[in-house]
């Protein structure tokens, strides 16, 4: 993401920039697809998201040698048929409107679990085995995580000659797990439908920020 940010940062001007429109979409998600295909990747499809964040900027100038006239970058996914779908952020340059000459993506820290789950239609149609596995993959992330932190804590605790780091990381562990839990159970019984899979696609996200938090 750092990476992205850099380039945006580096291509982007203080010229306004605009909702997209033209073909410039469709041609950049045909170069990203080749690309993907060229690196023996395996997918459905490749989609980018009509949200707010999907920008085009339309300039003049060099990236070294290469001309580039306009700058598209947002966010989609790498649909999957039985597969959670990779969700990611990108940037596309173009020489023209349907020339697309570079594409970088980067995958999403903060993505949905829903819609890994439900962008392709064989899981859409029964997404709670899919988000039953993610929630699995981050339950075991969390759990090295945590040995890793526990370790630490004991190691203080050593060396301190009490047990007041274990202590206070078994309290905010269980303090976390019990606010997960509750919260995503508010979450389940607001959503509209769906509330079992609302309530996972819940925990799967806040265990990702968790995983985050403690690896930082």
């Amino acid at each position: 993401m750092k990476a992205l940010a850099a380039l945006a940062c580096l291509l982007l001007p203080a010229a306004a920039l605009a909702q997209v429109s033209g073909p410039a979409l469709e041609a950049c998600r045909d170069y990203a697809k080749r690309e993907l295909t060229r690196d023996g990747a395996q997918f459905q499809d490749l989609v980018f998201d009509a949200d707010r964040d999907l920008l085009l900027e339309r300039a003049t100038r060099k990236l070294g040698k290469q001309f580039v006239a306009s700058i598209l970058s947002g966010n989609g996914a790498v649909v999957y048929e039985t597969a959670p779908s990779v969700e990611l952020s990108f940037v596309c340059l173009l020489a023209s409107e349907q020339k697309p000459v570079f594409f970088y993506w980067v995958p999403r820290r903060q993505r949905s679990a829903l819609a890994q789950c439900t962008r392709s239609a064989a899981l859409r149609a029964g997404p709670r085995a899919c988000l039953e596995g993610l929630l699995g993959l981050e339950e075991r992330a969390l759990g090295e995580v945590y040995a890793i932190r526990l370790q630490e804590a004991r190691s203080g605790d050593a060396a301190a000659g009490n047990e007041r780091a274990y202590e206070a990381y078994s309290r905010s562990n269980k303090a976390w797990l019990e606010y997960r839990d509750a919260e995503c159970a508010r979450r389940g019984v607001a959503a509209a439908a769906g509330p079992d899979d609302a309530r996972l696609a819940c925990m799967i996200e806040l265990s990702r920020l968790r995983v985050a938090e403690m690896r930082d």
